[in-house]
């Protein structure tokens, strides 16, 4: 049986797999939510309040691979203390842009989320209560 040398870096390999994994998720996921919800008439207006609250759902998904992701990142700073490691530049260059990607996607999220979270402002009009 031949030797195989081991030339994996398990701390690299799992960042990119973490990263790939949070891309993917959010391409496929959460942003077609997003763009329907930020193009009007894309959504029926009684349906607005439901795609809100999937947004919600997934957001909180996306929330979780994000922290497995960082989770994964700081393993590898933590590994990575000297040697000439052959995938950790890759993994850094992808961390970084998936990390663009979530704070660029979490902006619209935000924005499409908080209103709907705020409680309806006071009218400023002086209604008298009827009973």
């Amino acid at each position: 049986m031949a030797h195989i040398p081991n030339n994996s870096y398990p701390s690299d390999i799992r960042l990119l797999l973490r990263c790939h994994g949070e891309q993917l998720f959010l391409a496929s996921q959460v942003v077609p939510v997003v763009r329907q919800l930020e193009e009007i008439g894309a959504i029926a207006d009684e349906e607005i309040g439901a795609a809100l609250a999937y947004l919600e759902v997934l957001w909180i998904d996306a929330c979780e691979r994000a922290r497995e992701t960082e989770a994964a990142f700081a393993a590898l700073l933590q590994t990575d203390a000297k040697g000439d490691r052959l995938l950790h530049a890759e993994a850094c260059q992808y961390h970084a842009a998936v990390r663009a990607l979530r704070g660029v996607i979490s902006q619209h999220v935000q924005q499409l989320i908080a209103p709907a979270m705020q409680p309806p402002e006071p009218s400023h009009q002086h209604q008298h209560a009827t009973f």
